[in-house]
């Protein structure tokens, strides 16, 4: 009887193995037969390729003319370097510092700050990547519009003094 029950659930198991394949096999090609399958295929790559390219950096700089937008951004990447840094990741955590450098009022006393509080190889890793994210925020829309534009030289005419007198 006991040979008879084992016997029985081998052979389930096998059909319920053999359905589960055929499943993924079915499907499978299923999928790759889909004209939309390669273009989809390209874009995840092209877009995981780009993130690549970028560092990885996906950080939305706010508003710079939303001073509590700012403050509220200048907290979060602080609070979020600090979490980086502690668990061990030094780059994700300077990353996060040197976006609050970067929109903080008073970046020189700041870098004193993080200078003395942090590591002196992780302090140089933040001064290297200062100016890549003072580019970068530069080249932000958020930053483009703050800017004021310079004006339009006037069409006014200079007179002579001769002629007041």
């Amino acid at each position: 009887m006991i040979d008879m029950n084992r016997n029985t659930a081998f052979a389930i198991a096998g059909i319920c193995g053999t359905a589960f394949l055929g499943y993924c096999v079915y499907f499978d090609r299923k999928r790759r037969n889909d004209p939309d399958f390669k273009k989809k295929l390209l874009e995840t790559e092209r877009k995981q390729w780009q993130t690549k390219s970028s560092g990885g950096n996906t950080t939305v700089m706010p508003d710079l003319r939303d001073v509590e937008a700012v403050q509220k951004f200048f907290l979060k990447e602080v609070q979020l370097g600090e979490e980086l840094l502690a668990s061990g990741d030094h780059e994700g955590g300077v990353e996060h510092l040197t976006n609050a450098v970067a929109v903080c009022g008073q970046p020189q006393q700041l870098l004193q700050v993080l200078q003395q509080t942090l590591p002196q190889p992780v302090f140089a890793m933040l001064l290297e990547k200062l100016p890549s994210i003072s580019q970068r925020l530069a080249t932000s829309p958020a930053m483009s519009s703050a800017v004021p534009k310079p004006e339009e030289p006037s069409s006014a005419t200079i007179t002579d003094v001769d002629d007041l007198e």
